[in-house]
């Protein structure tokens, strides 16, 4: 694998031309699912693969992120924003909340889908941990995707089932499984 460069986004980085090259294909066989109160693990087949509306609202999200306080990264091929091409990206808002404000929610943690397993999702996660730090917090939040892949990436970096549960969150993703992790 070649080498990559991990950068920070403005608002004026987000735009659909930036995830031309970006293929966030999934293709899920099983899902963790809450069946009384318990996480099991269902058959579930379909292909997740983002459109254009996807991305429009993907960059309307990221760029709030930015105007709200919160950061941006992107993992690109050698080159960086200017040479590169965008292969994965992660966001981290910069609201804390909580009952104790130590919370800040992990937003979003994509890896495109033919540079996956070469530890980039975990090199952008460590970013996100950063990230949590500079805003004070110190635990990350995420709502995560239910797949099986998903939620091993999740368990492999460190996460655990989410202590305090965000209801807002939570209630607006009802399939997704709340996570926390422990900044250090």
């Amino acid at each position: 694998m070649s080498r990559r460069a991990y950068q920070q986004l403005v608002a004026g980085d987000i735009t659909c031309d930036l995830f031309s090259d970006f293929n966030r294909y999934q293709k899920v066989t099983q899902t963790w699912q809450n069946v009384e109160g318990k996480w099991v693990l269902k058959d579930n087949y379909y292909v997740e693969n983002w459109d254009e509306s996807n991305y429009e609202n993907l960059v309307e999200c990221l760029r709030g992120c930015i105007e709200n306080g919160g950061e941006v990264w992107g993992a690109f091929t050698s080159g960086g924003i200017e040479n590169g091409k965008l292969i994965g990206f992660v966001s981290v808002e910069r609201e804390l909340f909580g009952t104790k404000k130590e919370y800040v929610l992990l937003s979003s943690i994509h890896v495109s889908y033919e540079y996956r397993g070469f530890d980039i999702g975990r090199q952008l996660f460590i970013i996100a941990t950063e990230a949590g730090k500079r805003f004070g917090a110190k635990k990350l939040y995420i709502s995560g995707h239910p797949s099986k892949e998903s939620q091993s990436f999740y368990e492999a970096v460190g996460c655990v089932d989410a202590k305090e549960i965000n209801t807002e969150i939570a209630d607006g993703q009802p399939l997704e499984k709340q996570l926390e992790f422990e900044i250090i």
